[in-house]
């Protein structure tokens, strides 16, 4: 699922509530459902370390008389 690692926060919610609605209708076979299963939960994953890197990344925003004046640089974990 190395497509995953690539894929924009907003370009996997979109799938991912793709994936839900698909699973949520019930139309699928079991073999689809869990394929959907695991698809959905590696986005959200990926979801939710996008998510946390970029509030990092706002937290790390510096103040200079309390206007933003630059970032620091959040290294990854």
């Amino acid at each position: 699922m190395s497509e995953i690692a690539d894929m924009s926060f907003e370009d996997a919610m979109k799938e991912l509530e793709s994936v839900v609605s698909r699973l949520e209708s019930g139309n699928a076979t079991l073999e689809d459902s869990i394929k959907l299963y695991e698809r959905g939960a590696a986005l959200r994953t990926h979801c939710e370390t996008r998510l946390r890197e970029a509030e990092e990344r706002i937290e790390k925003i510096t103040l200079s008389q309390g206007q933003p004046s630059g970032t620091t640089r959040v290294e990854p974990q």
